[in-house]
């Protein structure tokens, strides 16, 4: 399958996903909604790759996100327990943007990325359960670190492809987190669920395209090498 099939793939699963929950249809969501995600691991298993070990840590951080994703979507309160996987994922897509770019390094994203994981986090700790501080700042920070490195990584090895679509993916997947937060622990957004997703799901496609970027498959339809060297 080339990649513009499984992005298709998403975006009808993520569509599906939206609409189900919106509706109230639950096995309808509960079909589309880890698929959806599974599809954006297919993507980034796709073709030509950044490095052997960029792929493996980004599809480890989808696994892991489509675990997050099931036990959100369960009946009861599993929320811990998706946390913890997305904070998995968001550890994995860490290591993966350190495998070309050395951490922190330049370190004014993380400094950015710290400002308006404090300001969130901020406006939101009245609201937060006491029970559910600690994990909700462990995640905050984990989030913010992967973001900042996905921005240090794009100005520390631009040469490398695909660099700006991780770090776009990583600075919406703060965008969709916010979301979820806000609509989870202050009483709603109008159509909370619709924005948190299609978020979601685009911080993930970004990201797994960030694998398989247009200039590799350019080079791989050219007849070069299947995978790029890493800068």
């Amino acid at each position: 399958m080339k990649p513009w099939h499984w992005i298709t793939g998403v975006v009808v699963m993520a569509l599906l996903a939206i609409a189900s929950t919106l509706a109230g249809n639950a096995p309808l969501h509960y079909l589309s909604k880890p698929t959806a995600t599974l599809l954006a691991l297919g993507l980034a298993l796709t073709g030509p790759a950044v490095s052997a070990a960029y792929r493996r840590w980004i599809a480890v951080g989808l696994v892991f996100s489509t675990g997050g994703d099931v036990f959100l979507m369960l009946p009861g309160d599993w929320f811990v327990f998706g946390l913890a996987s997305f904070l998995c994922a968001h550890v994995a897509y860490l290591v993966a943007f350190t495998r070309d770019s050395a951490f922190g390094r330049p370190l004014w994203p993380f400094a950015a990325y710290a400002i308006l994981a404090g300001g969130v986090l901020s406006w939101l700790w009245p609201d937060l359960p006491p029970d559910l501080r600690i994990p909700v700042v462990a995640y905050v920070a984990v989030l913010a670190a992967m973001a900042s490195q996905a921005a240090s990584r794009r100005i520390s090895a631009a040469g490398v492809p695909g660099t700006w679509l991780a770090a776009l993916g990583g600075g919406v997947f703060v965008v969709s987190d916010a979301l979820l937060a806000i609509d989870r622990f202050q009483g709603g957004l109008p159509a909370g669920r619709a924005w948190v997703l299609s978020a979601y799901w685009t911080a993930q496609v970004l990201i797994a395209l960030s694998v398989v970027p247009a200039a590799a498959r350019a080079r791989t339809t050219a007849g070069e090498a299947s995978v790029l060297p890493v800068r």
